[in-house]
């Protein structure tokens, strides 16, 4: 029994194959939102790409580019099979070949569905990439000679400033480390020499943080230094003070800005899936309605269209039998070789 069966006449076969045909096109334009879409996440992670743990985070822009392309290809042939079979004499060279598009497309659809899901489920492991990439980042905040981190004070600060945040879980996250180089050290100061000899690290260790911290819509000026010392200040309270430096986290500012621009990717990933289901099943009707005319001598005789010739059930037992088949036969020619090869 085939799965949704419907009656075509040639209008109807004519009305179903233009409307593909447009479908198809537009299936055209998703795939290069699609492509345009890895291109500007793979951008937005190059920006930022030396506070990433590892270079594992470009998997998924590189997906959504190469699936951009492929929709692009894949949807540009469904149009012109479409268009071609308006007219019997130009569909009959894509009869042979028709079938294997139609499992092409559909392995390609759930590709796409599984791309969809992996700019969901990105967010965790994006998560400890950016946690251990800014840790290591704020290590070397300092290190503006050293050949291969001289950008990293740059590009922290722009970082602070553009995401309004401040180290990696909070603002203290500073306190911990050196992140003044020793360049602009008096090592012959007492203050200097005291904070060296109050850790094992014998690192400069302060209670500051870096100027791009500072949040510039607070009336007072920015206390950046010595934010723990009530008395190095007038009238302030480092407890109760509503502090003029950012307080939230760069990790989450970042995965938050990371996670929304993934989020929206995967429902747009996953309308433009729909979209190529939808192609398919049309292009399905279009071959059905072509396969089954009353006369094929004769265009305008009445045709049947349907998605499966037979049931979900039935369809899925002979693509099993198929493949098992296929299995079987590999083993004879790897047998019928074997032997040939004992003989000689």
């Amino acid at each position: 029994m085939v799965l949704m069966s419907v009656k075509f006449d040639l209008k109807k076969r004519v009305k179903l194959a233009q409307t593909v045909w447009f479908m198809y096109w537009f299936a055209v334009m998703a795939g290069v939102l699609v492509f345009s879409m890895g291109l500007f996440f793979k951008i937005e992670l190059r920006k930022r790409s030396e506070l990433m743990d590892n270079k594992e985070s470009h998997f998924l822009p590189n997906l959504l580019i190469l699936m951009g392309l492929i929709a692009c290809a894949i949807n540009a042939f469904g149009g012109k099979i479409c268009y071609d079979s308006l007219d019997p004499n130009k569909f009959v060279k894509w009869k042979s070949m028709l079938k294997s598009f139609l499992v092409s497309c559909m392995v390609f659809n759930g590709l796409l569905f599984m791309t969809a899901l992996l700019c969901f489920l990105m967010r965790i492991p994006l998560q400890f990439t950016l946690a251990e990439g800014l840790k290591n980042g704020m290590k070397y905040y300092k290190d503006t000679d050293t050949p291969g981190r001289c950008y990293m004070k740059r590009t922290l600060d722009l970082m602070q400033m553009e995401f309004r945040c401040c180290g990696n879980d909070n603002y203290r996250d500073w306190f911990e480390i050196q992140w003044v180089s020793n360049r602009y050290l008096d090592f012959g100061a007492k203050e200097v020499k005291d904070r060296l000899g109050s850790n094992v690290d014998g690192q400069y260790l302060m209670d500051g943080v870096p100027f791009s911290c500072c949040n510039p819509s607070s009336p007072r000026p920015c206390i950046q230094n010595q934010m723990t010392n009530n008395t190095a200040h007038y009238s302030y309270d480092h407890y109760t003070e509503e502090l003029n430096v950012w307080k939230h986290g760069c990790r989450d500012a970042m995965l938050s800005y990371y996670g929304g621009l993934m989020n929206t990717i995967g429902a747009l990933v996953l309308l433009v899936t729909i979209l190529e289901v939808a192609v398919t099943i049309g292009l399905q009707y279009v071959n059905s309605s072509l396969s089954t005319l009353a006369n094929p001598e004769d265009p305008e005789s009445e045709s049947e269209g349907w998605i499966l010739e037979k049931t979900v059930k039935e369809t899925f037992t002979d693509i099993m039998a198929t493949m098992k088949s296929m299995g079987k036969g590999t083993k004879v020619e790897e047998g019928g070789e074997a032997a040939v090869a004992t003989v000689s």
